[in-house]
């Protein structure tokens, strides 16, 4: 051999010795999830627990939550690591399990702490959540809102209350009718000879439908009717009717009932179907806290209206703070795996996949989604504040009172605006539970990575307590309704203050001397004021063309249909901006550089995404338009850079979020492979071998060869 090879044999040698260390020191650099993840924590600029108080009310409040979370992660009835693979008849039987411990705090705890305690819940079990609510919530909360003192007292001596000798049910929706509560068929008819109602379902389309807890659960519920005396329909009214007998459970006389079955989501609620064949009750079963009926069959309707609207509020609202809730969980997941999930590589010098979290369109994916979360969060904080404040007014008004026109005024304003963001936040909620479930990839397949059963579980927000569109166009009508009444020179409130400056506002455009100024929340917020005041102009420019058209004012609304939903939805988009922005004027100073950029995120993004509005208005130039985009952009990389610190804040312990993408120690691999090996045990007997084998073992009668096809050989 000759001494030029044996040279290039020990180059080869040396040069193949050289590359181990190399390729050692590289594979000491590559980080593990949990690393990858604590390197997120490190980036934060602001004070994690501070801005969890600031969420949560208050440092006592935080404590009360993780007091919650703690107790229903150690409670067995509450176990979720197995729910994905239950059966619809297993949840159910869980569901009821669950109701001995929680019916306790019901009367141990203030109203405010229970309902944190069910908010909580909600995150976790949403089935249960909708379940106990329907006692409590409906059936409880239309006793409290339409009976009279007397009868509230005379049902919760019957167990109303302590849910002991009653479940109860709420009846309002049929097979025929849902959103249009005043075309519902059922008939509550007055028998002046014994002083009962009979309750009767005419039709098959009166049948009652979707009715929580009716299947299998609910003695008493009630019911929602036509109500006839001596042959005159007074609207629809509610009654209480006995379903099943306390003691033996059987179905009373008149009353039949059925399962509806398997649903979308939340299978731990029995909802059912309900059939009254000429059922009768007595006259002080139906709640005459408004609309009166005597004994001599004397009908008393109640002097305003409108007062009865205060108990369709409390859903809605209660539908926007969990919009909020559900929003922050969404995230937490899909950030959490981004922040660990490596994929490619954007640059060829590094060592290591890049997170998913730094590519720049997956940075345009989540973080205004996140910043969404958070205008939701503070949305629904201020929206419940002014309901309880409603309330607090409707309680201590009186019919007479001088401040009773004022009261009216609050009450129709909270009345739409609780409707259009019901429909807005459930909508906008829904649709980012997909997005983040998408960001995923193949493993938001996987309930167990718990974004599909979210967004099955969710997507009933849309359609009860008032179907969204029906919601959106409600308000739309209010907006109309009040541009009329800003045109005759009338004060609108401060949900709509930007009516009382149509003079000078519908023609105002971005009056910046540079682009960076528009980073300011008063310009965003002028934004939004000079589109809505447009939008809600050409909505109402539309019904008065067609009242002048010769059209009446209910076929006039319903040709700006269109208009009033853009309407709504713009105005929507404008009112959860101002919220978000007072939030974080009002948060404290430590706090208040990372929740600008949220907001400016939202605000911006939320402009972008509307843009065709604010081009046609000439609030912006095409050329301010671009530096919106830019600065969306920007702002997605300056929030990323916080993200995993931000969804810390909304402190989801690991047994909330129940999912091993979302996991707070970034662990996803091990943890998801466990779950799947936990709840599918490898070696189990095979559920279809046989049919398997008989497949593979089959009598094949037929083996000749296929005969090739002459055009083969051409």
């Amino acid at each position: 051999m000759s001494e030029s090879i044996l040279s290039q044999r020990l180059s080869h040698v040396q040069n193949h010795l050289q590359v181990a260390p190399c390729a050692a020191e590289e594979e000491s650099r590559i980080k593990t999830p949990i690393e990858s993840m604590a390197e997120e924590r490190q980036k934060a600029t602001f004070n994690v627990r501070e801005l969890t108080y600031y969420l949560d009310g208050g440092e006592k409040f935080t404590k009360v939550r993780e007091k919650f979370m703690m107790e229903l992660e150690r409670d067995p009835t509450f176990r979720m690591y197995d729910m994905y693979d239950v059966t619809k008849d297993q949840i159910r039987e869980r569901t009821m399990e669950k109701f001995r411990t929680i019916v306790h705090y019901v009367s141990a705890e203030p109203v405010p702490i229970f309902t944190m305690r069910m908010q909580t819940i909600s995150l976790i079990d949403p089935g249960f959540w909708t379940r106990f609510g329907v006692h409590y919530g409906l059936f409880f909360g239309a006793l409290r809102g339409s009976a009279t003192s007397a009868q509230f007292s005379h049902w919760v001596s019957k167990g109303a209350l302590a849910l002991n000798g009653m479940v109860g049910c709420f009846a309002m929706t049929e097979l025929g009718h849902g959103s249009n509560v005043a075309g519902l068929e059922t008939t509550a008819t007055f028998d002046e000879t014994s002083d009962q109602f009979i309750i009767h379902t005419p039709t098959i389309t009166a049948t009652k439908w979707w009715i929580g807890g009716a299947a299998h659960t609910a003695t008493h519920c009630v019911v929602f009717a036509q109500l006839i005396v001596r042959g005159k329909r007074y609207g629809t009214k509610s009654f209480v009717v006995q379903l099943r007998d306390t003691h033996t459970y059987m179905l009373m006389p008149g009353v039949n009932i059925g399962d509806i079955g398997k649903k979308m989501g939340r299978d731990g609620i029995d909802n059912g179907w309900i059939q009254f064949t000429n059922v009768r009750i007595p006259r002080t079963n139906m709640l005459m806290k408004h609309t009166k009926v005597s004994r001599a069959g004397e009908v008393k309707e109640p002097p305003m209206a409108q007062l009865t609207y205060g108990a369709l509020i409390q859903g809605r609202v209660a539908m926007v703070v969990d919009s909020g809730n559900i929003a922050k969980k969404a995230v937490t997941i899909a950030g959490r795996y981004a922040a660990v999930r490596r994929q490619f590589s954007s640059n060829p010098h590094d060592v290591q996949e890049t997170k998913l979290i730094d590519y720049a369109i997956h940075q345009y994916r989540l973080m205004p989604l996140l910043a969404q979360a958070f205008a939701f969060h503070f949305t629904g904080v201020e929206t419940n504040k002014l309901y309880e404040e409603l309330m607090d007014k409707l309680e201590s008004t009186q019919p007479g009172d001088a401040s009773m026109g004022e009261v009216i005024d609050t009450l129709k304003e909270t009345h739409a605006t609780s409707a259009g963001l019901k429909a807005f936040c459930t909508w906008a909620t829904l649709n980012a539970i997909e997005a983040c479930r998408q960001t995923l990839g193949g493993h938001g397949y996987s309930s167990y990575t718990g974004l599909a059963t979210t967004y099955n579980d969710f997507a009933v927000h849309c359609t009860w307590e008032g179907d969204n569109t029906i919601l959106t166009l409600q308000s739309g009508r209010y907006l109309v309704n009040c541009y009329r009444e800003a045109l005759s020179g009338k004060s609108q409130p401060e949900g709509v203050e930007y009516l009382n400056h149509l003079d000078t506002l519908l023609t105002q455009g971005c009056a910046v001397k540079t682009h960076d100024e528009i980073l300011d929340f008063g310009v965003i917020q002028e934004a939004w004021g000079v589109v809505t005041a447009n939008v809600v102009k050409k909505a109402g420019d539309d019904f008065e063309t067609s009242l002048k058209q010769g059209m009446n004012p209910e076929a006039a609304y319903e040709e700006c249909s269109q208009a009033r939903l853009a309407a709504a939805k713009i105005h929507s988009f404008g009112y959860v901006f101002r919220r978000f922005a007072q939030a974080v004027r009002n948060a404290p100073e430590g706090l208040r550089p990372v929740l600008t950029k949220v907001c400016l995120l939202y605000g911006l993004y939320s402009i972008e995404q509307n843009s065709g509005f604010f081009l046609q208005y000439r609030y912006f130039t095409p050329s301010q338009m671009d530096y919106v985009r830019s600065q969306v952009n920007v702002l997605c990389r300056d929030v990323r850079q916080e993200y995993i610190p931000l969804i810390d804040s909304f402190n989801y312990s690991d047994y909330m979020i129940n999912s091993p993408l979302g996991a707070y120690d970034g662990n996803v691999y091990e943890k998801y492979f466990e779950q799947v090996k936990k709840q599918n045990p490898v070696g189990q007997p095979h559920p279809y071998l046989p049919l398997i084998q008989s497949l593979l073992r089959r009598d094949i009668e037929d083996d000749e060869p296929l005969e090739e096809d002459d055009d083969d050989d051409e």
